[in-house]
């Protein structure tokens, strides 16, 4: 079984559909697994909604989820992103909010727990240190673990005194799934903030037990002008390209 691991789409249409066609032209996949941050930031929350329904999938909640249907409050967000969820609420129709309303915040999938945040905060922990690495292990009890919302792609080991170390997650060398304990950050789709503007996305072979992060380049000014004619804040605008 292959499985597309996706997360912080954040509404970019052509960094989403960019990575929907990666994976066709790499076999195709059998399941997408959505770590949460659907919508916000971006130009198109209703059209990436609308195809995430149509996939195969499994979804969680990620934190501009809830708040875009009232279920977080946004006032620890940054002013920009305020600004955008509040034109992102205008977007969505009916029934793509009641798909957000319906997600869950944790789903389990065999040997893989799936959240947004980190096991101990499912929608609001950027897991990105070794110390929290260590703490959050010892919260969940499946081997492995995805996580999302830092937008950079991470993957801690634990070892067996129980240490967590940062394991080189490189583009397209694969990671053999093994006896360690993982948790995995495959990046963000829509706003990827590691330096590198392409989207980002893992992809699981169950088969073979390994696997591989992948960078996708997409069209960021096409992305960027919707964004402007959306009036939306021009730091979310430029970042794009910067990968920050």
């Amino acid at each position: 079984m292959r499985i597309a691991i996706l997360a912080d789409i954040h509404a970019n249409l052509a960094a989403f559909t960019a990575v929907l066609r990666d994976c066709e032209q790499r076999g195709g996949v059998d399941e997408y697994w959505l770590l949460g941050d659907l919508v916000n930031y971006g130009p198109d929350p209703e059209k990436c909604v609308e195809i995430v329904r149509r996939l195969k999938h499994c979804a969680i909640a990620g934190n501009h989820d809830l708040a875009a249907i009232g279920k977080l409050s946004t006032r620890f967000f940054n002013p920009d992103a305020v600004a955008a969820m509040e034109w992102t609420m205008q977007q969505l129709s009916p029934r793509n909010i009641d798909f957000l309303a319906g997600l869950e915040q944790i789903s389990w999938r065999g040997d893989f727990m799936l959240v947004h945040g980190s096991p101990r905060d499912p929608v609001g922990e950027y897991l990105i240190s070794r110390g929290q690495a260590e703490e959050n292990f010892r919260v969940f009890k499946n081997k492995y673990c995805f996580v999302a919302h830092s937008h950079e792609p991470l993957m801690f080991r634990l070892d067996e005194e129980g240490h967590a170390s940062f394991v080189n997650f490189t583009e397209s060398i694969g990671q053999v799934l093994g006896d360690w304990r993982l948790i995995i950050n495959p990046g963000s789709v829509g706003q990827p903030r590691d330096g590198d503007p392409r989207a980002s996305y893992v992809m699981l072979d169950s088969e073979t037990s390994m696997i591989k992060l992948y960078r996708v380049a997409y069209d960021i000014g096409a992305t960027q002008l919707k964004m402007v004619r959306a009036n939306l804040p021009m730091r979310l605008v430029a970042r794009l390209e910067k990968g920050l």
